[in-house]
């Protein structure tokens, strides 16, 4: 149930000494406490295995908002709300500190036994601190609990069950906010708006009208530092089983009867359920995988994945998925929902591209060429708005018609006061509002799609490894993929043009 708009609890950061904490979490509670969404009766306790005191965690925290201090926002204030405990997560005698150090918090600034456990640190230990905490009576307070988990959740099917298993000893599915960063973003969270909000988009959102949709989340920028991870989850794992399912299941869903979280997550559901299964014999039908070479991104001359730190030189770990999903129900059979995310690319950017059927008989062409498809765009990132390719009347002549578009930025003018998707997600999480966050049969679903895809791949070994340069947008494969179905990718540029 959602509480006030100034929720009292304390936020408990396993992993405060990590770089989420660092990048995202401390700004993103600094900028609602900077907006009057918290009261002062809140606290953060910082737990680690860093031998740090309450100043070093102080000291980090001002470090990372400093770029954001305003005048109706002290620093200093905010800071002294941040506690810090080393902390061993295997040691039960960590957790009965904890638990002294939580009911003295509660006293001091009056917070009636509510509590976020936030789990931004290895999912090994997942199971481990979720156990400790009811056993050692963390959880046993007048107020709430809930737990807060960042991806991966499991690494296949069976692993994210026995995971989920061991989490619900602890804590029941009502208190478990599985965290997907992607489902905080502005223009995600205004898809379901954008549909049953609009006449003009709702009646015509099924396969009568609309020919194909096309996801797309391209990064610049390679694996970094993080090679040891990316070896063991590539791109189908860390992008297509969360951030890129959550999508498709929010554009196909059915109107919800309410707008809650139990009825939404149901029309989610429903949506993963209709995926079209396919056999490990099948799936190269359905998606191709890619892995970066050399290349120039930004004018800036970058080496092949597998010569990247703590990757194997002979690494069959895709950077590149494109897919086709095929939804068999009676709204969505025989419309292709095509995906692509991959690193290395020519731009960073999050599309959802929607292309409606053209009209069986067109009057207005040009040359002779096939009419220009209405679409509609929905930007997340990094602009966010919506876009409206049109058909309209040349000046010079009666007879053809040229594309036009009518483009809405949400945060052209102001970047800077825009929410970060973290920032909605923790606050979300403290008034208890699911709706953005993964419900256990979402991850199982996702993970069945996915483990069949994985279990292809690792059978048979990529033969043409790297086979896209960087700075393009991936292997060619993908290009046929559309172009057996007489489609292909839209590619928007920065100012929102389209280039085929």
């Amino acid at each position: 149930m959602m509480t006030n708009t100034q929720p009292k609890s304390i936020i408990v950061i396993f992993g405060a000494t990590g770089d989420l904490a660092k990048r995202k979490l401390f700004p993103s509670i600094f900028r609602l406490y900077k907006e009057n969404k918290l009261s002062e009766d809140f606290a953060v306790v910082g737990v680690a295995r860093r031998p740090w005191t309450n100043d070093e965690l102080r000291s980090n925290v001002k470090k990372s908002v400093e770029k954001l201090q305003s005048e109706n926002a002290d620093v200093e204030k905010f800071a002294s709300h941040f506690y810090y405990q080393p902390f061993d997560v295997t040691d039960v005698a960590s957790y009965q500190q904890l638990n002294h150090l939580l009911s003295d918090l509660d006293k001091q600034y009056n917070v009636p036994g509510n509590r976020i456990f936030y789990l931004a640190m290895a999912p090994e230990f997942f199971g481990t601190i979720a156990s400790n905490l009811k056993d050692e009576g963390l959880t046993s307070t007048e107020g709430w609990s809930r737990l807060v988990i960042e991806k991966p959740f499991g690494h296949n099917h069976p692993s994210a069950k026995q995971l989920n298993e061991q989490i619900r000893q602890a804590f029941n599915e009502d208190q478990i906010y599985r965290i997907d960063h992607y489902l905080g973003k502005e223009m995600v969270q205004n898809i379901e708006v954008i549909r049953f909000a609009n006449a003009l988009f709702e009646p015509m959102w099924n396969n009568q009208y609309i020919s194909n949709i096309q996801i797309t989340s391209s990064e610049t920028l390679g694996v970094e530092d993080r090679g040891r991870y990316y070896e063991s989850s590539g791109a189908l794992r860390d992008m297509v089983q969360n951030h890129m399912l959550q999508m498709v299941a929010l554009l196909a869903m059915e109107p919800p009867i309410k707008l809650t979280p139990e009825e939404i997550r149901s029309e989610k559901v429903k949506v993963l359920r209709a995926l079209r299964k396919m056999d490990v014999t099948e799936v190269d039908d359905y998606f191709v995988r890619g892995q970066y070479g050399k290349g120039i991104v930004e004018e800036q001359e970058v080496q092949a994945y597998n010569e990247e730190q703590s990757v194997d030189p002979d690494s069959n770990t895709e950077t590149f998925v494109s897919g086709k999903l095929m939804i068999d129900n009676f709204r969505w059979a025989g419309v292709p929902i095509y995906i692509r995310t991959g690193k290395r690319m020519k731009e960073k950017s999050t599309e959802i591209v929607v292309q409606f059927k053209d009209l069986p008989m067109n009057l207005y062409f040009n040359k002779g060429k096939n009419i220009h498809p209405n679409l509609l765009v929905i930007h997340i990132q990094p602009d966010e708005g919506i876009t409206l390719h049109l058909n309209a009347r040349k000046a010079d002549s009666a007879a053809t018609s040229t594309p036009i578009k009518l483009d809405y930025c949400n945060n052209c003018g102001d970047k800077m006061n825009t929410p970060e998707a973290y920032e909605r997600l923790i606050y979300d999480c403290m008034r208890g509002d699911a709706t953005n966050f993964t419900h256990w049969d979402e991850v199982s679903l996702s993970w069945e799609f996915v483990d069949t895809i994985s279990q292809a791949w690792a059978d048979k070994k990529a033969d043409n490894f790297p086979n896209y340069e960087s700075g393009s947008m991936g292997p060619k494969e993908s290009d046929a993929l559309l172009a057996k179905d007489g489609f292909h990718w839209w590619n928007i540029s920065k100012n929102h043009t389209l280039e085929d």
